[in-house]
């Protein structure tokens, strides 16, 4: 099989292209420029595509002995990750960029390029497994809980899966770390990357405000008393309790929690920590993964490495609702909802919002 191995820079994709070579795949890697100004470093584990990153890859696939390429997709990033990461937050919304990047560039642009180039998978280091049936293949769970990432590929379609290649779904990260020293892979130790790659400074909102200015507003509580100003509301999610510098405490002491963001007055709503409990999420723009029905019991996600929340699930073209069993709280609009059943992924949704109002669950189906 032809492989196109995506490389960052980093051990996990060095190892997971090491491991298709030994597999006996013809493997080619190629590292994706994704910022049109690139830092020459890294700063510790924040950001990535550094020319640093580069390097990096590129001593990988010596040591491996496999050809490398650098495909510039900076523009494609930009319109497809970045301006979108900038106009979720406009609309008041909480993007995922992790997951957009491999919806849109990851498994879409270098998948369809590998594809018209002749080959036959794109490979990452990606920690999820991917089963493959006589029908079907089914997206589930790494064996590493902690570095799990089937979330963060929930969104992807069967046909991408079918053309996917995760070696690194059934190893702990020890163990990855570990093979990168033996095979010689200078990247052994290098730290993970965290944080938004694009934000290598980790500033997120002062990313936000070079791009859409300042757009000060009222901070005010449930009942529309005004409380404070903000700087802007792209500065805020929900379920976000630091940052709000308000002078005066709640009545009753306790904190106060972000609960709305408006986009249209320019207004950010918080109060105690019970306003933000729900008992039901809405999805919009549903993807399915091996469920063909229209309701049944599952567990559903909502932020990477949030813990999966029991549900009854109904779904069809337009959309999907989620009933919890039990109250859930911090469940920002803009956000994934990935539906398990078990281990594997079988549907997902974009969270469009979330109600302290429940439907009447009505059992059904598995």
């Amino acid at each position: 099989m032809k492989v196109l191995a995506a490389m960052s820079g980093g051990v996990d994709s060095a190892v997971a292209a090491a491991r298709a070579v030994d597999a006996g795949h013809d493997v080619t890697g190629v590292h994706l420029a994704l910022s049109k100004n690139p830092q020459s470093f890294r700063s510790g584990a924040r950001g990535c595509c550094s020319r640093e990153d580069s390097h990096d890859a590129r001593r990988a696939a010596d040591v491996l002995g496999i050809p490398f390429y650098v495909w510039d997709l900076s523009d494609r990033f930009a319109a497809d990750v970045v301006d979108d990461f900038v106009a979720e937050y406009a609309a008041g919304r909480t993007p995922n960029p992790c997951l957009r990047c491999n919806e849109k560039i990851k498994f879409s642009a270098v998948l369809d390029r590998g594809i018209a180039l002749g080959y036959d998978a794109v490979c990452t280091g990606h920690y999820a497994r991917l089963v493959r049936t006589d029908d079907a293949i089914e997206l589930h769970r790494a064996a590493d809980a902690e570095k799990d990432q089937s979330y963060v590929l929930g969104v992807l379609t069967p046909d991408q899966l079918k053309r996917s290649y995760f070696p690194l779904g059934t190893s702990v990260k020890a163990e990855v770390r570990a093979e990168a020293a033996r095979r010689g892979l200078a990247v052994a130790d290098k730290p993970d990357s965290h944080d938004i790659c694009f934000i290598p400074d980790g500033d997120t909102a002062g990313f936000l405000e070079r791009r859409l200015g300042e757009r000060p507003g009222a901070i005010v509580d449930e009942s529309g008393t005004r409380l404070g100003e903000h700087a802007g509301s792209h500065r805020f999610t929900i379920g976000q309790r630091r940052g709000l510098k308000l002078g005066d405490p709640a009545g009753d002491g306790k904190p106060r929690y972000v609960l709305d963001i408006s986009p249209v007055t320019n207004t950010v709503t918080v109060g105690p920590r019970e306003s933000l409990e729900v008992g039901e999420i809405v999805g919009i723009r549903p993807s399915r993964l091996g469920w063909s029905g229209e309701r049944r019991r599952a567990e559903v996600q909502v932020r990477a490495h949030g813990a999966a929340l029991p549900a009854e699930v109904i779904m069809d073209d337009d959309g999907c609702r989620a009933v919890l069993d039990q109250p859930a709280t911090g469940i920002a609009p803009g956000q994934a909802l990935v539906i398990y059943d078990g281990s594997r992924v079988i549907a997902s949704a974009t969270i469009d919002r979330a109600t302290t109002d429940t439907m009447t669950a009505v059992p059904g189906p598995a």
